[in-house]
């Protein structure tokens, strides 16, 4: 079959790779009808090369058609049409009943020290293939995949992969006020949906970004925006009563603008041979934390962080006199799919009061994808959400 493959630093290639096949009698077979491109793949794009190797197939965001089940797959047939959540996950275990699927102990990978195993990502996670490909493999499915009618096009319920349940989650972390404001950090598909999420339950949204085209898009939506820049923080301040906001969603993660000191010790740590490379990044790595101070920031006294950008880096300093002082409460974590997808799924009807069927910046083909990420890495033509289609 023809997938995307990993095969070094911001060289992604379509070609061939070898059909999956049932494995374990849990396992099911989906054709690959559309899938996306996550701002966590350019992680793997940029700065995670030592986690991977070359031919990986990438991708966690699937919506497709079931073509075989296992033997012990039951509730899935063939034609069935599914969305496959990004994290793997048996439905039966302690951590999987507490509604934290991704920290399922069936599949986490314990010889990394991580949680549950996640398709299309790095050897921490269990270096499952993805699903920018024809055909995928899914472990666990007699759990893990969330039926959906046929009809509606793949844009309707394909976001139930990782992007609804992430801004979801977000929002719910970000323990808004009934009549609070919520600042969104980074208004790419993360931060837009979680935009949309808390403007759909009625709470005021300022969203900061750098590109003119994510702002605007907010805007449209209804979203108080602001330019990111060196003023930011006293903008928010003064649209916040002096305080800042009760809530704040840092939607933006390790590769934040305006670090540049963290920038080159990144930058420094991609010269070293891959095994010393993984070494110092699992001990001493660091990530651009300038959304994350900026959130610490910005934030009121005794108010909530929401952090859903990713984070990778073992030696981050934090502030943590500014956290003790302010009485922040901090939540953090990938989205439990799951635990979610039946709250959101009665908001995918035609009605669509997320507006997900126009959500997707750019549709093109799989073999499109290389470059589909160059394009998203370097935000050209308005790109916010790329759906690739096989």
């Amino acid at each position: 079959m023809k997938a995307l493959t990993w095969q070094g630093k911001r060289k992604v290639e379509y070609g061939d790779v070898p059909d999956p096949r049932i494995e374990q009698p849990t396992d099911a077979i989906v054709k690959v009808t559309s899938t996306g491109i996550c701002g966590s793949d350019l992680h793997l794009y940029e700065v995670m090369g030592p986690f991977l190797d070359a031919g990986d197939v990438l991708g966690h965001e699937v919506i497709g058609l079931v073509e075989e089940v296992g033997s012990e797959v039951t509730g899935l047939s063939a034609g069935d049409r599914v969305v496959v959540p990004f994290q793997i996950a048996c439905g039966s275990c302690f951590m999987c009943d507490q509604g934290l699927q991704t920290q399922c102990e069936t599949t986490q990978v314990r010889d990394q020290g991580m949680g549950a195993a996640l398709f299309g990502y790095t050897r921490l996670y269990g270096q499952v293939p993805g699903g920018q490909a024809e055909y995928l493999r899914v472990p666990q499915a007699q759990y893990g995949p969330i039926k959906v009618p046929h009809g509606p096009p793949d844009d309707r319920f394909v976001y139930l992969s990782d992007v609804l349940p992430t801004a979801w989650q977000a929002v719910e972390y970000a323990a808004i006020p009934p009549d609070g404001t919520v600042v969104v950090l980074g208004l790419g598909p993360i931060g837009d949906m979680a935009s949309r999420v808390a403007l759909h339950r009625g709470h005021r949204v300022i969203g900061v970004d750098l590109v003119a085209e994510r702002l605007e898009r907010a805007r449209v939506n209804g979203v108080e925006t602001l330019e990111y820049g060196d003023d930011v923080a006293d903008a928010i301040r003064n649209l916040t009563d002096g305080r800042g906001p009760a809530s704040v969603i840092d939607a933006v993660g390790m590769e934040a603008h305006g670090s540049p000191t963290a920038k080159l010790a990144q930058q420094a740590a991609g010269l070293l041979p891959d095994l010393i490379q993984r070494t110092v990044m699992q001990k001493a790595g660091v990530d651009r934390m300038a959304a994350l101070l900026l959130a610490i920031d910005v934030v009121r006294r005794g108010g909530t962080i929401s952090l859903i950008g990713v984070y990778g880096g073992m030696a981050d300093p934090l502030p943590m006199l500014t956290l003790f002082d302010k009485q922040i409460q901090l939540r953090m974590g990938q989205a439990n799919v799951r635990h979610w997808s039946d709250d959101i799924l009665p908001l995918l009807g035609d009605d669509d009061p997320l507006d997900v069927d126009t959500f997707a910046t750019h549709h093109l083909k799989l073999s499109e994808g290389p470059g589909a990420y160059d394009l998203f890495q370097h935000k050209r033509d308005g790109a916010v959400k790329i759906l690739l289609t096989p």
